[in-house]
């Protein structure tokens, strides 16, 4: 079966300045935003998704974190944690790293002893094929259910971290302002611990 691949340049094609080639990948496990595209159109991307939760002594949820963020139509939404997984990367320590990278240093999650998910989404730039709908590109996510510990302040593109109760935050209205079908994945995955 033939595989398509990119053409790379002649030799000869290549810039004689060294200053004119394009900046080296200094992440050799992260790709440029012309490699993403590239590659998402080509292949479904890994990503994990986290629910964050706060646990009482009896391991019952009690709250459940849901960032607030900005889009770039000016418009607020709801959003679960969630990135991409590295290529080399473990699901652990790609869970980690982005609950880190959105709640802050200080959220000290408690990431799950096994890593099978609560739930898998695959997400489609067509709609209608899945639930779940993401229009930049084909995505399978395995999405977690993660206690949280400690203080949390966003970061990245999040504004806040919201923490309600699960009732609240399964309301309709909660659900609604999450995107991409995200409020149904929310219900499943809380419905996994109980809620």
């Amino acid at each position: 079966m033939p595989i398509d691949t990119a053409d790379l340049p002649e030799p000869e094609e290549l810039p004689d300045d060294p200053e004119d080639l394009p900046p080296e990948n200094l992440n050799p496990g992260w790709l440029s935003q012309d490699e993403l595209a590239f590659v998402r159109s080509r292949l479904p991307i890994v990503y994990v998704e986290a629910v964050p939760v706060r646990v009482d002594g009896l391991g019952q949820v009690t709250e459940v974190g849901l960032l607030l963020r900005g889009t770039p139509e000016g418009e607020m939404t709801r959003a679960l944690v969630a990135g991409r997984v590295r290529y080399g990367e473990s699901l652990r320590d790609a869970l980690f790293r982005h609950l880190e990278t959105d709640l802050g240093p200080m959220a000290f999650p408690q990431i799950p002893a096994s890593p099978v998910p609560a739930q898998v989404a695959e997400y489609f730039p067509m709609p209608g094929m899945s639930p779940y709908n993401d229009e930049r590109q084909h995505a399978v996510s395995l999405v977690y259910v993660v206690p949280v510990t400690g203080s949390c302040s966003p970061r990245q593109d999040a504004l806040e971290v919201s923490w309600m109760p699960p009732a609240d935050a399964l309301a309709p209205g909660t659900l609604a302002e999450l995107a991409g079908g995200r409020g149904r994945l929310l219900r499943q995955a809380l419905s996994t611990v109980g809620c």
